[in-house]
């Protein structure tokens, strides 16, 4: 039985990065009518056209997009098989993902260390809501990611590694908040949804009758804080990131019911470690 060769999927990786045949066959050192010919030969091979020409350049036919992450996986485990062999230390790049808070408040010093101890190894790091970051890892886009409860991930491993203690944060001028019913007129200051943290607080919301009237969606805590401090609204943030920002003293914090307050972020990835991956899981073990 045939199968498809690494060369070829690193010419199709490198026509889909570089838009077109031209700059990809700058890029790998070959003549133009080489690249076109294995695209071809690659498509016979899986019956499908994998590109749509759009004027001189190239855009991902349907099939194109579903064979892009296998590519991408395949000639990873390529390299880490190479690295592996050639050396006992992990090598080239490590795609890891991360929820902004965790971002923000718990990996400078984690990936600091993992820097020194693995130097050939260069992390590319992405944040996002929980939500986005599972459909990243399930896709293969990145190696692993860092998300928060509640969460789904079916078909995916995972383990507990930071406890956080949520808190709802409003302007300073707002004495107390007991009850959901007390921000039945205020505004959500949250990130898109697919947060897990603004689920929680929204079923918090439901449990006692409330559904916010409006919202503002930010992509950053610190757009986020700034906003509550000015008495937008209203939101729901780790103590954490409010240290690492010291923006304790910008607003005012209010506890929330146990079941809401104490959470858990999880490292979560699909199928077998690489060796950069298990390397941070065994730091994570072993702090």
């Amino acid at each position: 039985m045939r199968t498809i060769d690494l060369d070829s999927l690193e010419i199709f990786r490198s026509v889909v990065a570089e838009g077109g045949v031209i700059r990809a066959a700058d890029k790998l050192h070959r003549v133009q009518s080489n690249i076109t010919t294995r695209i071809q030969q690659l498509e016979e091979r899986l019956g499908q056209k994998l590109f749509h020409r759009q004027g001189r350049s190239l855009a991902l036919a349907p099939a194109g997009h579903k064979l892009l992450p296998y590519a991408e996986r395949l000639l990873r485990l390529a390299d880490e098989a190479e690295s592996e062999l050639r050396s006992e230390l992990p090598l080239g790049s490590f795609r890891l993902g991360s929820l902004e808070s965790t971002a923000g408040s718990r990996l400078a010093p984690l990936l600091s260390r993992f820097h020194r101890l693995y130097p050939g190894v260069v992390v590319e790091l992405a944040t996002g809501t929980t939500g986005a970051l599972l459909k990243r890892v399930k896709a293969f886009e990145l190696e692993a990611a860092f998300v928060s409860e509640p969460f789904s991930a079916a078909g995916l491993e995972s383990m507990a590694v930071f406890d956080e203690e949520l808190v709802l944060i409003t302007a300073r001028s707002v004495a107390t908040v007991e009850r959901p019913g007390e921000l039945a007129d205020a505004t959500l200051i949250a990130f898109a949804q697919g947060c897990s943290y603004r689920r929680l607080l929204e079923q918090w919301l439901g449990k006692g009758g409330v559904s916010a009237s409006r919202s503002l969606e930010f992509s950053s805590y610190q757009a986020m804080i700034a906003c509550v401090a000015a008495g937008t609204g209203f939101a729901i943030v780790p103590v954490s990131v409010l240290k690492a920002l010291r923006a304790t003293a910008d607003v005012r914090q209010h506890a929330l019911p146990e079941a809401i307050r104490r959470n858990r972020t999880h490292l979560v990835w699909q199928g077998t470690p690489s060796v950069a991956l298990a390397r941070l899981v065994e730091m994570l073990l072993k702090p």
